[in-house]
């Protein structure tokens, strides 16, 4: 599946965005986003089957935990950042993976869009390296969101997750729609703002009981099931028409009832 000759990309092109993200899942907003997503993984990834499982970006330092959802034995985890993975199968640009083509089943990308450059890019990639009938999940924030507010207000201290750049669900169902990935799921989450103090937190938990049920499309974060679809050409058969024979005066016609007179000529 993996192609060992394929160079890995220059460091140059690499971004901390997802290494700040893993740093603010570590404070009690973070944490709760952190736990959304997991969560959606949890409703997604065990009915996902196939062969190869490969996440592309760690949203942990160690481990991966959205990998532990999946039924999938064979896992390659992508680091997108350093050259020298720490617990990653390898390292290499998000929108240039050293795999093959048709050869991956199950493709996560967990806020990868996000916080990596040439994010058409990456699902370009996404799409050359998944299977026929293969899935995508897309994890990522909204920004019709409370979290979307807070980044219109914070994105300029360049302070992660505010820095990242946020994709309507809508706009990325427009762009697998041209890659020939159909959006068969979409997960919605997280209706709370990211505050930081934990008792305030718990006391505007009734957010998500209300949120979830009146305004969904304004979750703070979702899960995009995309599937790759083949076009199977069938053969078309042709059926000719029977041309109407027209009898003529005079002659028999045999059938299978025995023979069939056409305006014979009748006896005196």
């Amino acid at each position: 599946m993996i192609e060992s000759a394929t160079p890995p990309a220059p460091a140059a092109e690499k971004t901390p965005g997802l290494a700040a993200l893993r740093q603010w899942y570590e404070t009690p907003a973070g944490a709760y986003s952190r736990a959304c997503d997991l969560e959606i993984a949890n409703a997604v990834l065990p009915d996902l089957f196939g062969y190869h499982f490969v996440q592309v970006g760690q949203t942990v330092d160690h481990g991966s935990e959205l990998a532990d959802f999946s039924r999938i034995s064979h896992r390659v985890i992508i680091d997108v950042e350093s050259a020298q993975p720490r617990c990653a199968s390898l390292s290499c640009a998000a929108d240039a993976l050293p795999i093959l083509g048709n050869s991956v089943d199950v493709l996560v990308l967990p806020h990868t869009l996000e916080f990596c450059p040439n994010p058409q890019g990456i699902l370009r990639e996404a799409e050359r390296v998944l299977v026929g009938e293969g899935h995508l999940l897309i994890l990522g924030f909204n920004p019709w969101s409370l979290y979307g507010l807070c980044r219109q207000a914070l994105a300029w201290r360049g302070a992660v997750p505010w820095s990242g750049r946020f994709f309507s669900a809508h706009r990325l169902r427009e762009w697998l729609g041209v890659l020939g990935l159909v959006v068969e799921r979409v997960v919605r989450m997280s209706f709370r703002p990211p505050l930081h103090h934990v008792i305030w937190h718990r006391r505007l938990e009734v957010m998500e009981r209300l949120g979830g049920h009146f305004w969904p499309v304004c979750g703070n974060a979702y899960g995009i099931v995309a599937c790759k679809r083949v076009m199977v050409a069938r053969p078309v058969r042709l059926h000719l028409r029977r041309q109407r024979r027209v009898p003529v005066a005079g002659v028999v016609e045999p059938t299978r009832n025995g023979l069939k007179p056409h305006n014979l000529p009748q006896g005196s």
